[in-house]
């Protein structure tokens, strides 16, 4: 009898050894779910967006791998991103996994001028597209208070920010949102994207830690391709909650939502 025991745990211990292997390779080749923590991809990707990202869209580098340990040299099976690609990628500095969207490729010169992105000297075509609207109050695990438009407002309150469609040298168009006329990203010099390198910037305009802070003053800077990992294609839930777990909390207008 204690034998079939020692037989079970044996193969209970197998059997879980396998699945935690096949879930690796399924995560580091395929799709990595990612949990958006932050306000700087609003209104495109909420606080609290669980997507899975696609690891095969750009190829395989050292971070497809969990604490960026495959053993690969710049990457394999390489493509190249596209601008207006929503992408997830390791910070190079601070070795946490950042989401933004492409804006400038190789080559490119990038530069906000009054609020207004400039790409190679040409201001992108924007159009109105009415108010975003959320609740002020503390948002997702780290219970973070959306910044408003029309602040002070109290808890509770309505929260406003002015939104825009702005549409990109190759036609994608996306939404973008405006919080203040004069935040400091709201005018930059020229920034002249390295070959091999990309410009990013999260959709939240006015509250997003992205290229337009170079690396030697501590921000995103340019982002090498061996960084990234690859592209979110479509919200699969979302939680306005403390925990993705708290299910009575579940945005149903958010399952299976593609991202633009």
């Amino acid at each position: 009898m204690a034998k079939k025991s020692e037989g079970g745990i044996v193969e209970t211990v197998k059997t879980i050894v396998w699945a935690l292997v096949i879930a690796g390779v399924f995560r580091t080749l395929f799709f990595q779910p990612f949990w958006i923590p932050s306000g700087s991809m609003k209104d495109t990707l909420l606080i609290g967006d669980f997507l899975f990202v696609n690891k095969m869209a750009y190829g395989y580098s050292s971070h497809s791998c969990p604490f960026s340990a495959c053993p690969i040299s710049g990457r394999i099976f390489a493509r190249e991103p596209e601008r207006g690609d929503v992408v997830v990628f390791r910070h190079p500095t601070k070795n946490v996994d950042f989401i933004k969207r492409l804006i400038g490729l190789p080559g490119d010169k990038i530069q906000m001028v009054q609020g207004v992105l400039h790409i190679n000297g040409e201001p992108v075509q924007l159009a109105d597209a009415g108010t975003f609207a959320e609740v002020k109050a503390p948002q997702g695990p780290q219970q973070l208070m959306p910044r408003c438009e029309n602040d002070p407002v109290g808890i509770g309150g309505t929260c406003l920010k002015a939104r825009q469609t702005e549409t990109l040298p190759n036609g994608v168009s996306h939404d973008i949102l405006n919080i203040s006329d004069n935040w400091v990203a709201d005018d930059t010099p020229v920034f002249t994207v390295p070959e091999g390198q990309y410009f990013f910037m999260g959709d939240n305009r006015d509250n997003s830690e992205d290229s337009r802070f170079p690396a030697a003053a501590g921000g995103l800077g340019f982002v090498p391709a061996e960084y990234l990992i690859g592209r979110a294609d479509r919200v699969m839930f979302s939680s306005a909650g403390k925990s993705l777990f708290y299910f009575w909390t579940w945005r149903p207008d958010r399952f299976f939502k593609a991202i633009d």
